[in-house]
């Protein structure tokens, strides 16, 4: 939807997730004065250019979504007016200077409340280019930068300590932007204009986790899920389950609007427990508690390490996983940052 809105014509958006957090994407861009419709299974936005929106007459009321809020931050920060965002409780307890520090270094300008959080208002400008550093791995702080260059038109460069996801590298590229990706490295050179694209929404990885977490933990039988996304920064998750010992595959890959989709194929196996070390957490960080429950029937001692970012999601995910698990009898204890799992298999 935020590609579509500042789009140079109309896209075509087929099989959009209508979801809260979609649904909050598609009302702040109203308040900012694109033309999004009621989202449906097929819809069309007319865009309003990489600078077109307007400035809005009322908050941007961001729900509880972290991705909305980051997001249309950048791309606000490249406007020339100011804008208020706000969110629901949950969401205005999460820390948005993460995101307003580098876009602050291009130019523009925040008022946060208390802990650099929501309520906050971004005073959008004429931005510069920058080189920033992420002091942790964020697919919503890079993407925020790279929206934030590729509206003002501006080169940015994101370096991250780990590859985070990498839809947003993508779409741009899918657009004609001249993106260069180099491990955990993203240079955007200056964008002229976002044609419009037409897309078909692919289906969620992450919802597609707990589909093949049943089919894991299944006494036999297999199962297909077509038209899954499968980029390879999105499937850390069924790589877990497949070294635990589930039979995972995928068949008939192919490129759609710049992503990997295809059929995953899923089927049980004998589970025993592993080991997710930081490098990997951000290619399953939203679907770390969904493991640890797969761990808890899982033979032997799973342990996740470098995982401190579920503490600071819509809730505490570490403490909220590891009481609700052992509130069911599971052996489970809290690190830091992370979780350990010890299993009980059948």
């Amino acid at each position: 939807l935020m590609f579509a809105a500042l789009g140079d014509g109309p896209s075509r958006v087929r099989r959009i997730l209508r979801s809260a957090d979609v649904e909050s994407t598609a009302e702040v861009l109203r308040a900012l004065g694109a033309a999004i419709p009621r989202l449906d299974d097929d819809v069309v936005v007319e865009g309003m250019g990489k600078r077109g929106l307007r400035a809005p007459v009322r908050p941007l009321d961001c729900g509880n979504s972290g991705t909305t809020a980051r997001l249309v931050t950048g791309i606000v920060a490249a406007h020339p007016f100011a804008a208020r965002f706000v969110g629901d409780e949950s969401l205005s307890r999460r820390p948005m200077g993460r995101v307003a520090r580098p876009l602050a270094a291009m130019g523009a300008s925040f008022e946060m409340a208390p802990g650099e959080r929501l309520p906050m208002t971004v005073h959008g400008s004429d931005l510069e280019q920058v080189e920033w550093t992420s002091e942790s791995a964020s697919a919503q702080v890079k993407s925020a930068i790279l929206l934030a260059g590729a509206c003002a038109g501006v080169e940015v460069v994101v370096r991250e300590p780990h590859q985070s996801r990498d839809h947003t590298e993508r779409m741009l590229a899918a657009r004609g932007a001249d993106v260069w990706v180099h491990e955990r490295a993203v240079m955007l050179h200056p964008v002229a204009s976002l044609p419009a694209q037409d897309v078909d929404v692919p289906g969620d990885p992450s919802s597609a986790a707990f589909l093949a977490a049943l089919a894991a933990l299944a006494d036999d039988g297999s199962l297909a899920m077509p038209d899954v996304c499968l980029n390879e920064t999105r499937t850390g998750f069924f790589f877990a389950l497949a070294r635990m010992g589930a039979k995972l595959d995928a068949a008939d890959e192919r490129q759609q609007g710049g992503e990997t989709v295809g059929t995953l194929l899923a089927a049980p196996g004998t589970l025993r427990g592993i080991v997710v070390s930081a490098d990997e957490v951000p290619k399953l960080i939203d679907e770390l508690p969904l493991l640890a429950c797969v761990a808890a029937h899982a033979e032997g001692q799973t342990v996740v390490r470098g995982a401190a970012e579920l503490r600071v999601k819509e809730s505490d995910r570490i403490a909220a996983v590891v009481a609700a698990l052992r509130a069911a009898g599971a052996d489970a204890e809290e690190r830091p940052d992370g979780f350990v799992v010890r299993g009980t298999p059948g």
